[in-house]
């Protein structure tokens, strides 16, 4: 299978998900290892690149056909693009809590 955007958005956002899972982002009570600005730096672009490699999944499969590792990039791409939006507003001050 060729290597497109969209498997390179599915492991780049899996990437960016570890490193803020390791860096205790979701965890109010500990002290993050990263700085608050770097975070939602790293959430912005996981959120951008994870919901423009789901738009390019869609478009391939609408031209293409569907196969299930094409549904499965969709469904990934689109599970981190919402996971990071979530941890976006809930790490941007005044934000929903956790």
């Amino acid at each position: 299978m060729k290597l497109s955007f969209p498997w390179l958005a599915l492991g780049l956002g899996l990437t960016l998900a570890v490193i803020l899972m390791m860096s205790a982002a979701a965890s109010p009570a500990s002290q993050p290892a990263l700085p608050l600005l770097t975070q939602l730096v790293m959430a912005e672009f996981g959120f951008f690149v994870t919901a423009i490699g789901a738009g390019q999944a869609i478009q391939m499969g609408l031209a293409q056909g569907y196969s299930f590792a094409l549904l499965t990039v969709i469904a990934g791409c689109s599970l981190l693009s919402v996971g990071f939006l979530w941890l976006g507003i809930s790490l941007w001050p005044g934000g929903f809590p956790g």
